[in-house]
């Protein structure tokens, strides 16, 4: 297990012992729970805690981290274990035209 920011309900969150990821997708990486140097929360996980959104209890919140790679899923190409990683807000697929030509 491992320790996370959970939504409970409007307004309130607790910290609590939740499952580790698995690999569920070819492109999942796992980034280490004990090696995540830092993450946030921020203004866009405020919408879900103040019930903007339709935010189903049980959700972990944070993002914006950074850590070092502990798995790859098999269709993962550009990372391996031991990468060191930063995780922005911003998601990007790495694959499309965007991505490629670097406005992603």
């Amino acid at each position: 297990t491992m320790r996370a920011v959970v939504y409970e309900k409007p307004f309130t969150v607790s910290v609590l012992e939740v499952p580790k990821p698995t690999i569920l997708h070819p492109d999942d990486v796992i980034v280490k729970g004990e090696a995540v140097h830092a993450a946030a929360i921020l203004d866009s996980d405020l919408h879900m805690y103040e019930g903007r959104t339709s935010a189903e209890p049980g959700i972990v919140f944070g993002h914006e981290n950074m850590g070092i790679v502990d798995e790859v899923g098999g269709g993962v190409t550009l990372l391996k274990k031991g990468d060191r990683v930063v995780m922005p807000f911003n998601v990007a697929c790495g694959r499309c035209i965007n991505c490629e030509e670097g406005r992603s």
